[in-house]
């Protein structure tokens, strides 16, 4: 069966202060219909510009190269009709700060009814309708009320409920969340996610799922990629990641997380800074902060060894279950330096 969503080879490059600037690198994944994928990385790592890539959300000037293929039609052939089409019916976002996405001068009735009026030529009282169906599917109660409500009258987790009903309310067939539990404390974010993930059920969407949380992936996406410095670094089920990393960076990162049945005095640090796409070295982007690296990676395709149909991992990480990166090459962060 085909993908719904083919990104093959996709490299970004954006115009800044007179020069363009490298910010994705030889990227590729596909998407299931139906199935979630989680992208996590550091800030800066791509996440974020993988999903304005793929909406087509770019600035003028943008230097792409590869392709997006929604439902075998590419993205960056589409035209302006086609363009608007899938924007609003195709794909939906569901945002990381919903206050931020949601205009404080205009009632929630305004919000949700807006794309239904616009796109789908819905008279105002049918739209008003389907608002209130969307809200109680939400699990936001006396709707009515809450359509007469403005942002600011609602809670962090009744808002970002309005958003989830807002991106699913012209039935699209794929969602993208940019880090929707953000900011919403452990209660509410268990069910945001239980509610997203009864919209996926029912509506049959797929979704790609961005999050700094390794935790949080696991538990809700399928398969998980890891970017780096706009790099793929690897992709595998989200159940077997934690417990077998791929590739030396992943391995740095589950090591340094913390675990809430073991107490240890320090977190293990990765050393070195992060380093952005446009900084990255030719090679694998991780290799100048890697204890494995050897001159084969810091030049040419980084070394990746494909192990399944989406699976690869380095070829210099040993393939050792549970492997770590070598304590000589990780710091150490105390828990308050790792929160600050």
């Amino acid at each position: 069966m085909t993908a719904l969503l083919e990104v093959d080879g996709l490299s970004v490059r954006l115009p800044v202060s007179g020069e363009l600037r490298t910010v994705l690198r030889d990227v590729s994944f596909s998407l299931d219909r139906g199935s979630t994928l989680g992208l996590v990385g550091e800030s800066g790592s791509g996440k974020s510009m993988t999903v304005r890539t793929v909406a087509r959300l770019l600035p003028d000037g943008a230097d792409v190269r590869g392709g997006v293929r929604f439902d075998g039609a590419e993205v960056f052939g589409l035209h302006t009709d086609a363009l608007r089409s899938y924007r609003a019916k195709d794909v939906a976002m569901i945002f990381q700060d919903a206050r931020a996405h949601t205009n404080p001068v205009r009632t929630i009735g305004d919000f949700l009814t807006e794309t239904m009026r616009t796109n789908d030529r819905m008279p105002e009282p049918a739209a008003r309708k389907r608002a209130r169906e969307l809200l109680a599917e939400v699990g936001i109660g006396d709707p009515e009320r809450r359509l007469r409500q403005y942002p600011h009258e609602l809670s962090g987790g009744l808002l970002q409920r309005v958003m989830i009903a807002a991106a699913v309310a012209a039935r699209p067939r794929r969602g993208r969340a940019p880090a929707p539990t953000t900011a919403l404390d452990v209660t509410t974010q268990a069910e945001v996610m239980a509610i997203l993930g009864r919209m996926r059920r029912e509506y049959g969407m797929a979704m790609l799922f961005i999050t700094h949380d390794l935790e949080l992936a696991g538990a809700v996406c399928d398969e998980t990629i890891v970017l780096y410095a706009g790099q793929v670094m690897e992709r595998q089920a989200s159940v077997r990641l934690h417990e077998d990393p791929l590739h030396p960076y992943t391995a740095a990162l589950v090591q340094a997380r913390p675990e809430i049945d073991r107490r240890v005095g320090r977190l293990p640090a990765i050393t070195g800074h992060p380093t952005t796409a446009y900084e990255a070295p030719d090679g694998c982007a991780f290799a100048p902060r890697c204890g494995f690296a050897q001159e084969e990676c810091r030049a040419g395709v980084p070394p990746l060894l494909r192990i399944g149909p989406s699976q690869t991992r380095c070829v210099r990480m040993p393939g050792l279950r549970g492997h770590m990166v070598p304590q000589e090459h990780v710091g150490s962060a105390s828990n308050e330096e790792v929160q600050r």
